[in-house]
């Protein structure tokens, strides 16, 4: 058995060298490819390392479409869109669906605080102006105004035939749909207005005990 051993190992052996021998054979036949691989992947590798991370944004929620002041938004109003953080302006509303619009909204436009009716609305008044909701007695002159309007308010009597100055400069922030402003119960059009702090108790009380008008300023 033992003397059968070396020369049945022979063979074996052999083809395990003609086995190496091949595989060295088309290794080197080969090698071009592969050396063309293996930069290849070396260059892939680097560039991912090198390469830049992607920009930073911020979503953004942006009109969909041209808005209308006075408008309750929706989500059908409204998209979302990536910015660079360095562009999101100030007072940008996260979540604004269900509050009503001050001012008309151009489509892409972000939605801020100054555009929607609110405490925020006399961030953009001069100090001493306040922003006090007015109720004028004429609907149809109320729908004559827009957002950005200066106005002098007037109250009157009819019964005692009497007119009074009530402010002067008044600025129209918001002009709320009639659909959301209107309670059944009193006349006329609610109106937001910019007006001097002084003049605030005077304008309200008017605004429900006379017939308060308006008069244009010139611009």
């Amino acid at each position: 058995m033992d003397s059968l051993g070396p020369a049945s190992s022979r063979p074996r052996l052999e083809r395990a060298a003609d086995l190496l021998t091949r595989v060295r054979r088309r290794v080197l036949r080969r090698r071009r490819p592969l050396a063309v691989l293996l930069v290849a992947a070396g260059v892939a590798a680097s560039l991912h390392v090198l390469a830049p991370p992607p920009p930073a944004s911020t979503t953004v929620r942006v009109a969909a479409r041209d808005l209308p002041a006075g408008r309750v938004l929706t989500s059908a109003d409204l998209v979302d869109v990536e910015v660079p953080p360095g562009v999101v302006p100030v007072g940008v509303v996260d979540s604004p669906e269900g509050r009503l619009l001050a001012a008309p909204l151009r489509s892409g436009e972000p939605v801020t605080d100054v555009r929607l009716v609110g405490p925020d609305l006399a961030s953009s008044l001069l100090p001493g102006m306040v922003a006090v909701p007015v109720r004028l007695s004429d609907a149809g002159q109320a729908a004559l105004l827009t957002v950005g309007d200066a106005v002098d308010l007037v109250a009157s009597d009819p019964q005692a035939g009497t007119v009074r100055s009530l402010t002067e400069g008044a600025i129209v922030l918001a002009i709320p749909d009639a659909r959301h402003a209107e309670d059944g119960a009193l006349p006329g059009r609610l109106v937001v207005m910019g007006l001097s702090a002084n003049d605030a108790h005077q304008v309200t009380e008017a605004s429900v005990a006379s017939y308060v008008t308006y008069t244009w300023r010139r611009g």
